[in-house]
């Protein structure tokens, strides 16, 4: 599953990251456009027991979830 959280504020990010993790938990990709929406994900989906990975992809930062 993808995710475009590109324009949205923290929390917003987080929260999608959340909801699309409990609608699928073996793992997601979320798409943001500032490094602090990077940052946060990347706790939250770590101290949920995920792997993440991070591209950037020209502004932007695709990041993969996976357990």
């Amino acid at each position: 599953m993808s995710i475009d959280a590109r324009g949205r504020a923290c929390p917003e990010p987080v929260l999608m990251t959340k909801k699309s993790l409990s609608a699928n938990p073996e793992g997601v990709e979320i798409l943001v456009d500032n490094v602090t929406a990077m940052e946060n994900i990347k706790r939250f989906a770590t101290n949920q027991g995920y792997q993440v990975t991070v591209e950037e992809q020209g502004e932007d930062y695709l990041l993969k979830i996976t357990k």
